[in-house]
């Protein structure tokens, strides 16, 4: 028979016996997978949101408290808009765009993101291409009792291979599964810890503003006392030149006036700390923001609180120690995974040749498909460890979760007192500043008609303007426990916001695209050497 015949029928003939294989034990493997995926299960606990302490209504809210209805809230969004104030509604709306905390708060999530990407690759087989090309000489003697001997000059070989290689391991007992729904639980916490940088950076930004307005109308007053304060020194040195004041008067006018100035004079400096604050959470220098004094005073609105189950709802810190308690007891089933086998189906195709004109000869190629059980059998407890910490670190999180809980119902108690208790002091003070500018008036009359000394005039002037501050400061209290109420109510946060897994998935998708980012350029190949010019 023909060389080139005996060579095709043996051709004919491994062919028909890759073939015969494959028919044989493909099938089998694909049976083997899917009875395998069928089977398979995911270990560990549900997830079950624990109870948390709730009252059945706040302690503080008094006879004034209510449910709120749709009608008692304002865009929920936009919750300073209630101060009806537009400049404070542009300062707080310039934080999404250039705080850096909150650009801090926003990197984090999308870290968290894309910790779920990686978790979820998880799900799908690995492939690898692997090229080689090796030029080997061999040893030409013989190596003996004493040593190596001679012999021929050895041999030289050569080696080429290009190969590909395919492996996965199904996620039977949903390790995968535990650690994507641990990972999709942290990344929607993160998201609530942006939510809370954004109410904080709001709610510092809002009482920075109230404060500053606050001084715009300390101001006001103390520039209205200067003014009486220096009409009164003028008057008292007149009557000095006629002879109806002494000294003394005089003396204690001047002493009135200059310390008003210099309370005024310090109030500045409040008030250029507050601006400058203020430019800061907006991501600004303090050079590039100026507030300009307004005459109008901000009114004080009224936040009827909801119903305390509401809270769990509504802030995004509780919304984010709950969604750490998810990611918690999800890593429980993932660790529990571990002690069960794990099973790596692989594939593998490739050339082989020792010379590279035969590289892609069909005699040349090889392959193999297969698959591997793995079941650990001791290691001295390492795997029940895991579990009781991962369990442990649950307890901690239901722990933590239930005190952040108790921490939210004790700030909306503490502001829902301050608004309660302000709103009688605020009433008595009114009175108080009443009834001391009456007093003023009186005194002076009585003064200019020489029936009182001139000290009367300073003591009743003094208290007058006293009151009339602490007036001042406590419309900057309520506007401030309104503030924090807000914000201890959740500001305009709904778990809406929260994301879900499915738009995680869809803002970070998986990258089928083998090749590196665009900014992941290699650098020149001489770029390391030293520069001697």
């Amino acid at each position: 028979m023909p060389v080139i015949a005996i060579a095709r029928q043996h051709r004919r003939a491994r062919k028909f016996s890759t073939l015969h294989l494959a028919q044989k034990w493909l099938p089998a493997f694909a049976g083997t997978t899917v009875m395998a995926l069928v089977a398979g299960c995911t270990v560990g606990p549900d997830y079950r949101r624990p109870d948390a302490p709730v009252p059945a209504a706040y302690k503080e809210a008094g006879i004034v408290w209510r449910a709120a209805r749709p009608s008692d809230t304002v865009d929920r969004g936009a919750w300073w808009s209630i101060y009806r104030d537009p400049v404070l509604d542009g300062l707080v709306r310039q934080i999404d765009i250039s705080n850096q905390n909150l650009k801090s708060a926003a990197a984090n999530f999308r870290e968290a993101e894309a910790i779920v990407a990686q978790a979820r690759a998880g799900f799908f087989p690995t492939a690898s291409f692997n090229a080689q090309a090796q030029r080997t000489r061999t040893s030409g003697g013989r190596v003996g009792n004493t040593g190596v001997s001679g012999g021929n000059t050895g041999s030289i070989s050569n080696f080429f291979s290009l190969n590909t290689t395919a492996s996965w391991v199904p996620d039977l007992w949903g390790k995968v599964e535990r650690t994507v729904e641990s990972d999709v639980a942290s990344a929607q916490a993160s998201a609530g810890d942006l939510a809370s940088a954004r109410l904080a950076a709001q709610g510092q930004l809002a009482s920075n503003y109230m404060q500053l307005r606050i001084s715009d109308e300390l101001k006001r007053l103390l520039e209205a006392s200067v003014k009486a304060f220096t009409e009164s020194l003028r008057i008292t040195r007149n009557q000095l030149q006629a002879g109806t004041a002494d000294q003394s008067a005089v003396s204690q006018a001047e002493a009135q006036l200059e310390n008003t100035r210099a309370q005024l004079i310090a109030l500045g400096v409040t008030r250029a700390q507050l601006e400058h604050a203020i430019a800061v959470l907006i991501g600004k220098p303090p050079a590039e923001l100026s507030i300009a004094p307004i005459t109008d005073t901000i009114g004080i609105p009224e936040i009827p609180p909801e119903l305390p189950a509401a809270l769990l709802e509504r802030r995004p810190d509780i919304a984010a120690a709950e969604r750490r308690m998810a990611a918690a007891n999800a890593q429980i089933g993932a660790s529990e995974a571990a002690f069960f086998p794990t099973v790596t189906l692989s594939a593998d195709y490739g050339i082989q040749a020792s010379m590279l004109k035969r590289l892609f000869n069909t005699a040349s190629r090889t392959w193999s498909v297969g698959a591997t059980l793995a079941q650990t059998l001791f290691d001295a407890g390492l795997r029940h460890a895991m579990v009781e910490q991962d369990r442990a670190a649950y307890d901690a999180a239901i722990a933590n979760y239930r005190q952040t809980v108790l921490t939210g119902f004790q700030q909306v108690e503490d502001q829902l007192a301050a608004q309660r208790i302000l709103v009688g002091q605020a009433a008595a003070e009114d009175a108080a500043v009443a009834a001391a500018r009456e007093a003023e008036r009186v005194i002076t009359n009585q003064y200019k008609a020489g029936t009182v000394a001139y000290t009367n005039v300073v003591v009743a002037q003094t208290t007058a303007l006293n009151n009339a501050i602490t007036a001042a400061n406590l419309r900057q209290s309520r506007l401030l426990a309104t503030v924090a109420l807000i914000q201890a109510l959740g500001g305009g946060w709904d778990p809406s916001q929260l994301p879900t897994r499915e738009g995680i998935e869809i803002d970070v998708p998986l990258n089928f695209n083998p090749l590196p980012p665009a900014d992941a350029e290699p650098r020149p190949a001489l770029d390391w050497l030293p520069k001697l010019w």
